[in-house]
C-alpha cells in the first residue's frame, strides 16, 4: 500500500500527474471526486472534461460533504481523490449551514463551527491515512495568497493547510506541482537550519 500526495496550486498540473501516476499501474480504480450544484454548468463541463480524460477503467463516483462515500470505494481498490480541497470545502459549507452562520467579511466564525469542521476533516485525513490500498490524492496549495476576507474562506485556508501537513508527514511520496513539473517534498528539509551547520 502507497499513500501519494500531490499538491499544488490552480491549473499546476497536479491531477494530470495524479492520473498518470493512477495509470502507470492500474487500469482500473476508484476516482472520487466532489459534487457540484446543478446549477455550476462551468463547474459541470470541468468533471465532464476530467473525465473524458480518464481510462476507460475508471470508476468516477462524486460525492457532497461527510463520509458517507467511503463505503462505496472497495477496500482493495487503487483510490484517486481529486480534490481534497474541494472536498474540504464542502464540509465548510455543510457545517456553515448547520450552525446557520454566515460568512460576510466582518462575521467572526464560532469555536463550535471551527471544531466541527477540523473533526469532519480530520475523520476524513484519518480514514485516507488508514487505507490498505495504494491512495493517490490530489490537493491544493491555498496559503501562499492574501489572507482572505470572509470567515468561511479564512477557515477553509487553515483547516486545508493542517490536513495538507497531516498527509505530506503519513504519504510515502509527496510532490508539489508548479507549471507541469513536480517537485519531491521528500527531498526537502522539514526543518531549518543555521547557514553551514545543514
Amino acid at each position: 500500500m502507497s499513500l501519494v500526495v500531490i499538491t499544488g496550486g490552480a491549473r499546476s498540473g497536479k491531477s494530470s500527474a495524479a492520473q498518470r501516476l493512477v495509470a502507470s499501474k492500474y487500469s482500473e480504480a476508484t476516482v472520487v471526486v466532489a459534487a457540484h450544484t446543478p446549477e455550476d454548468q462551468e463547474m459541470a463541463r470541468r468533471v465532464l472534461r476530467h473525465r473524458g480524460d480518464r481510462p476507460a477503467g475508471f470508476r468516477t463516483i462524486e460525492v457532497h460533504e461527510g463520509m458517507t462515500w467511503t463505503v462505496d470505494v472497495p477496500e482493495d481498490a487503487c483510490l484517486l481523490l481529486d480534490c481534497l480541497g474541494t472536498l474540504v470545502s464542502q464540509m465548510v459549507g455543510a457545517v456553515f449551514g448547520l450552525h446557520a452562520e454566515t460568512a460576510r467579511a466582518d462575521d467572526v466564525v464560532s469555536e463550535q463551527t471551527e471544531t466541527d469542521v477540523g473533526v469532519a476533516v480530520d475523520a476524513l485525513v484519518d480514514w485516507l491515512v488508514a487505507r490498505r490500498a495504494d491512495t493517490v490524492i490530489v490537493t491544493n496549495e491555498v496559503g501562499s495568497g492574501i489572507v482572505p476576507a470572509f470567515p468561511d474562506a479564512r477557515l477553509f485556508r487553515d483547516v486545508l493547510g493542517r490536513a495538507n501537513r497531516r498527509l505530506v508527514d503519513a504519504a510515502d511520496a509527496a510532490y508539489l506541482a508548479v507549471a507541469g513539473r513536480l517537485l519531491d517534498l521528500d527531498a526537502l528539509q522539514g526543518d531549518a537550519s543555521w547557514p553551514g551547520e545543514g
